[in-house]
């Protein structure tokens, strides 16, 4: 396992520093900094800051994900959203509550969790045509299977 120096900004005094909960976790944990509890309703979305600022090294990516617990018990879901290497703002989730209850989140709570990857550029060609392949240009559902 390899590590990788991710420089963190605290923009507010009561941010917490993500970390891995676990030894062997990929993902490490965001807390919501926000003042007062936040109510969620069912169908609603809120963006949640985190408090910080990161310096994502060049040919990296931030993802920002789910955490399993409020998906499982609660249908509440972050947005998967995905921050490069060129951005210093504040980081925040977008959390979907698909659930049948108002979803509270309150000041300190882990509401999302980030993995830190390495990517690949592309380099486009144009082609006038590309190889073919036994499946060709059958889409959605073309194996027969959902």
């Amino acid at each position: 396992m390899s590590e990788v120096r991710v420089l963190i900004k605290k923009l507010d005094e009561n941010a917490v520093i993500p970390r891995y909960e676990t030894d062997g976790a990929a993902g490490f944990d965001f807390h919501a900094t926000v003042k007062e509890p936040v109510h969620i309703e069912p169908g609603g979305w809120q963006e949640i800051p985190f408090g910080i600022a990161m310096e994502i090294p060049p040919g990296y990516e931030l993802k920002i994900r789910s955490r399993s617990g409020p998906a499982f018990n609660y249908h509440v879901v972050a947005y998967h959203g995905l921050i490069d290497s060129d951005y210093r703002g504040e980081l925040s989730v977008l959390l979907h509550n698909r659930g049948e209850a108002t979803y509270i989140v309150n000041p300190g709570d882990r509401v999302a969790q980030g993995v830190i990857s390495r990517y690949e550029t592309a380099v486009f060609e144009v082609v006038p045509e590309l190889s073919a392949t036994k499946r060709g240009i059958r889409g959605f559902g073309s194996t027969g299977k959902r």
